[in-house]
């Protein structure tokens, strides 16, 4: 395990055993001896520390690992779990090194001393009393409606869940009751309570970091100790250099940018799922340093059922670990839990784990809109439009959910000819978080003036943003897409009703977006099941019966995908990362290769399974889009200092990135529309192909108005 990681620091851990059925590891410690090892010792001993110290130090985590051997066997681990576990821990002896070695290096760079150690758990105790002051604020319970009454006893509850040891724990309050407020609180007091070092909020998409994170700053009033991290700006070659090679002209900043503090030891994180699970699974050492920072703190998953499918059997296993083997408390926070404790690989929940009491009373509670069935019939954008329209007369304010984002800029440029005195919005990943930030305040504000307001959006919008329309269509898709699309309908009770319209639009293409494509499936399937039977209503494919039934057929259908199958394999990435000696198949298969047992402990496949994992299944990169303070990026990047500004600056450049698909990247480098910076540190977007209206510009047309042509 050590050793792994000592000679892997440049790069990226090592296979044991790989495809070729050789050990990379072996054949890098077992290389001819060298000249200097002998000389290296001595000095070592000389300058380092002793030969008795260091026997005495190699005893004590040898003792330190048979009490983590015994822990794991004495742990509710399936014997799959048991065997990645040490996986994990090589992981997490990995993540500390290298951290430790880039932070020294910063050190001596800046020719500085280490910061010296927050005191977090009075920072915590501040936090608590801003908290704690918020919602004296909002008035005695007995005087509010009965729907903030119901917010202040889940909440209340949430507090009192706090004192509980460390576990996993679901936490299934309903769209608009407070999510976010309650599961601050709980992580307050729980780390209060348990001694814990941050807390982390892991959210299903990046457009949803900044609400969630400024809900929280406007209560702390420390913007100084919460990270926001969206995803890496960056982009650096897999092998790294030394610290003592000469770098050439012009690389002294991809040096310092590596250096540059990335390692999440912030009190409060907001984060993406895809940069979760890179800190477990991919590749190069910008992720992975972050691991060990992971440990003795409170995560709490924002909408856990958007996990992707293909990655549901490594999120079980990591959040499993986290939980037993390194400290950490685990909330799945979420509308709709997806029963991720009823698979194959499962997730190892505690006992009542559910927070909020009597869930049935509460759904009721929250019922605010009505379901109409539309997907008798398919639309394309003109007849969708036609629709759109016709509601003009009924509603004031519409939200319109599609699946891509062609269709989305397609009904919207439509609608933009074709409606006169209302507020058009376009919202989509093709614009970068700043960008959405400011359309998202502009929406509000119209709303809350009672304006005519339509806005055309992605499901970015389904999750996380705190707004309401008095109706909303959703195209069709999963169950809890639906769910979380009528969150975004009468929010907060304001109406009597609120109306979400559930449509079959067949101009979209979902053949790259099978879970969204099979999800829809299934949704039809049950609201054809409703038509059948007639014991139930369209309005009960929202409740905890209908939700449970949707995920249970949705994972039966993906079983073959959820442990990230290897492609041209038959192995799966759970079997790479697995240690099973005599069931392994790798390893049974070295034996006949080599007529002999491969004699290391560990077979897995870490370097192999690091560069075949993705999140996104078809890579997508960072570009830095001309929007707003984006434009001034590049020039604060060519002045900066040192690796301090370069840190602040890399944060900043995140809010003015956008993601795109390699073929799109490549579309828009063959167009010229991309500029590198510094040898690829990061991808720059001209500004002829970035739109203030609605984003990324694949044509160039940028600034020009669209009735030209």
């Amino acid at each position: 395990m050590v050793a792994n990681a000592i000679i892997s620091h440049h790069g990226y851990l090592t296979d044991y055993l790989n495809f070729d059925l050789e050990s990379e590891f072996l054949n890098r410690v077992q290389e001819k001896e060298l000249p200097s090892f002998a000389g290296s010792v001595d000095y070592f001993f000389d300058k380092v520390m002793g030969q008795v110290e260091f026997d005495r130090y190699v005893e004590e985590a040898t003792f330190e690992l048979a009490n983590f051997m015994l822990k794991i066997n004495g742990s509710d681990f399936y014997e799959t779990e048991k065997t990645t576990a040490i996986t994990y821990l090589t992981k997490v002896v990995f993540s500390i090194l290298i951290d430790a070695d880039r932070t020294n290096t910063r050190l001596f760079e800046e020719n500085s001393q280490e910061d010296s150690e927050l005191d977090v758990q009075s920072l915590f105790l501040d936090y608590q009393k801003n908290l704690d002051a918020k919602i004296a604020s909002f008035g005695e319970v007995e005087t509010a409606s009965p729907i903030n009454q119901l917010r202040a006893k889940m909440s209340d509850e949430t507090f009192e869940y706090a004192e509980k040891e460390s576990g996993i724990y679901t936490l299934s309050i309903p769209t608009g009751g407070g999510k976010t407020l309650a599961s601050f609180r709980y992580a307050l007091a729980h780390a209060l309570k348990h001694k814990k070092k941050r807390i982390i909020y892991v959210v299903p998409y990046v457009t949803i970091i900044e609400q969630n994170a400024q809900e929280v700053r406007n209560i702390i009033q420390d913007d100084e100790h919460l990270l926001e991290h969206h995803s890496n700006v960056l982009f650096f070659d897999e092998e790294e250099k030394d610290e003592d090679t000469v770098y050439e002209a012009g690389e002294t900043l991809k040096k310092n940018l590596r250096l540059a503090k990335d390692n999440w030891d912030s009190p409060i994180i907001f984060t993406s799922m895809v940069q979760f699970l890179n800190i477990f699974y991919a590749s190069g050492t910008q992720n992975i340093r972050r691991l060990h920072n992971l440990s003795d703190a409170v995560i709490i998953f924002d909408e856990v059922q958007k996990v992707p499918t293909h990655c549901i059997s490594l999120f079980n296993h990591a959040v499993n670990y986290l939980n037993q083997m390194m400290g950490a408390s685990i909330i799945l926070c979420t509308a709709t839990q997806p029963a991720l404790g009823e698979l194959k690989y499962q997730l190892n929940i505690s006992e009542n784990s559910e927070i909020i009491s009597d869930l049935e009373t509460v759904e009721k509670a929250f019922e605010r809109v009505e379901l109409i069935d539309k997907t008798q019939f398919s639309m394309n954008t003109e007849m969708l439009s036609d629709f759109i329209i016709q509601n003009e007369e009924t509603f004031k304010s519409q939200l319109i959910i599609l699946n891509t984002k062609k269709t989305v800029l397609e009904l919207y440029l439509l609608l933009k000819q074709r409606v006169n005195n209302v507020h058009l919005y376009h919202l989509s990943t093709l614009m970068c978080a700043a960008h959405r930030k400011i359309i998202l305040e502009e929406i509000r504000g119209k709303l809350e003036n009672k304006e005519k307001v339509i806005c055309i959006s992605t499901p970015l919008i389904e999750a996380g943003v705190d707004i309401s329309f008095e109706s909303v269509i959703r195209s069709l898709a999963g169950l809890d897409s639906i769910a979380q699309a009528a969150g975004r309908c009468n929010r907060h009770g304001e109406l009597a009703k609120g109306y979400v319209y559930l449509i079959h639009h067949n101009e979209e293409k979902l053949d790259r977006l099978s879970e969204i494509k099979e999800g829809g499936n299934i949704t039809k399937q049950l609201l054809n099941d409703i038509t059948i039977v007639k014991e139930d209503t369209v309005n009960d494919l929202l409740t905890k019966k209908y939700m449970s039934r949707y995920f249970k057929q949705y994972y039966d259908f993906f079983k073959a995908q959820l442990d990230y199958p290897i492609e041209e394999t038959s192995l799966s990435h759970v079997d790479l990362l697995s240690n099973q000696r005599e069931a392994g198949s790798l390893f049974n298969t070295y034996i006949g290769k080599h007529n002999k047992q491969n004699p290391l402990i560990s077979s897995s496949s870490l370097k192999t399974a690091a560069q075949k994992f993705e999140v996104i299944k078809h890579q997508t990169k960072s570009v830095l889009v001309p929007y707003g303070e984006g434009k001034d990026i590049e020039i604060q990047l060519n002045s900066a200092e040192n690796i301090p500004d370069l840190s602040e600056i890399i944060k900043k450049a995140q809010a003015y990135s956008i993601n795109v698909y390699n073929y799109e990247l490549d579309k828009l480098e063959s167009e010229g529309a991309i500029t590198v910076f510094k040898e690829d540190i990061i991808l720059i977007l001209k500004e002829a192909y970035y739109d203030t209206e609605y984003g990324l510009q694949m044509e160039g047309t940028a600034g020009f108005s669209m009735s030209m042509f």
